[in-house]
């Protein structure tokens, strides 16, 4: 089940999301009881994103939980996306679930240079990073499937392979077992004039994120990816 939240404490500039800011007043709002209640038998997953899970995380931590209680006895793993700017408490309760219900927590890494993300997202990437050290204590408790994951955009011009590198030193220092995924930017909001990610930049990226220490290193949507 994909829970789609129509809030975000960003402002990328890049947002392939950017619709529901305009929609919100539309599509109204559900209570916990109509997220829990809408849960099949089938439904063995939980994923929460946006936007961002942040802004609402007491409506899902109690929905989590509820849906938890009434499907006991079962798989129904409780997973998470989101760019880590969450209070740190919350943090731990996020992962505490994800680590007893077997999900995960799925961090957006987007920049290193805090100059640069604030120019990309509007916010410095502090809290991310510190909260990605803070989750990255507990991945010892479960290691398969892992509790802790993260992925980054390649932006042309903006996030290439230097940036990348940064960013990767920084998650093998925590653990160069934590899967990182590398993403393809496709042109969207305020950035519909960069062209798609080139293939090479793609594998520069790739063989950068390696060399820093990362054993698990992937290249997501190579579909988008462009020329040269």
């Amino acid at each position: 089940m994909a829970v789609f939240f129509q809030a975000c404490p960003f402002n990328c500039l890049y947002c392939q999301n950017w619709h529901f800011r305009n929609e919100t007043s539309i599509l109204g709002t559900k209570t916990v009881e109509d997220l829990v209640s809408s849960i099949g038998e089938r439904t063995s997953c939980i994923c929460y994103f946006g936007g961002d899970p942040t802004p609402q995380l007491p409506f899902a931590l109690k929905a989590s939980r509820l849906a938890l209680d009434r499907n006991a006895g079962r798989v129904l793993r409780i997973c998470w996306e989101t760019n880590g700017t969450m209070n740190p408490e919350l943090l731990d309760q996020m992962l505490d679930l994800s680590l007893k219900s077997g999900g995960c927590i799925k961090f957006d890494l987007k920049a290193w240079d805090d100059n640069l993300h604030l120019a990309l997202a509007g916010v410095s990437n502090r809290r991310t990073l510190e909260n990605f050290s803070r989750a990255g204590k507990m991945i010892e408790l479960r290691k398969d499937p892992p509790l802790l994951i993260a992925n980054t955009l390649i932006v042309p011009g903006y996030v290439d392979e230097q940036e990348v590198r940064s960013i990767a030193r920084f998650v093998a220092s925590i653990s160069p077992e934590i899967p990182y995924s590398l993403l393809a930017f496709y042109p969207h909001f305020y950035m519909q004039d960069l062209p798609l990610t080139p293939g090479s930049l793609a594998k520069r990226c790739q063989k950068a994120a390696q060399e820093e220490g990362l054993k698990n290193v992937r290249l997501g949507n190579v579909h988008l990816l462009g020329p040269g």
